[in-house]
């Protein structure tokens, strides 16, 4: 995006490209949407999959009545279509104080959800863990390889 940007702003500053101050301004607008699209779509798919992964392990046996490939699609497009919609608003309103605080709060809300998430799988991966080694009589020396599984 940036590299298509300024690209197209050295071919307008060299002669090769002529247009309009109006049609340059839409370009970049465009061009800023694009962008900031992309960032909103790549945040909430990382969201998307730590969702995912919390299924995968807390509902493992019911996964596929959960997720099904009806259900994957419409999140995939519901992301991309929320992603354009959040973007344009945010690009044509972008001077407004409301427009930063959602953004800020989008971002916020994105990264305690991942985190939560991972917490909760990390805990129940060392649940697991010390429960298999407390069923065990003698301890192993392979505690360190069962951590990093975990």
């Amino acid at each position: 995006g940036n590299l298509a940007e300024m690209l197209f702003m050295l071919l307008l500053e060299h002669g090769v490209l002529v247009m309009r101050a109006s049609i340059i301004r839409h370009m970049d607008s465009v061009i800023d949407m694009l962008i900031c699209s992309s960032v909103v779509s790549s945040l909430s798919f990382l969201g998307v999959i730590a969702v995912d992964r919390y299924i995968t392990i807390f509902y493992a046996l019911r996964y596929h009545s959960i997720m099904t490939l009806q259900r994957a699609v419409v999140t995939m497009a519901s992301v991309w279509l929320a992603s354009t919609v959040s973007s344009t608003v945010l690009i044509t309103y972008y001077r407004s104080n409301t427009i930063l605080l959602c953004l800020i709060g989008f971002f916020l809300f994105m990264l305690v959800l991942m985190l939560v998430l991972y917490i909760h799988m990390f805990v129940l991966a060392r649940h697991h863990l010390h429960s298999i080694s407390s069923q065990q009589k003698p301890p192993t020396a392979h505690r360190g390889g069962s951590l990093k599984g975990a």
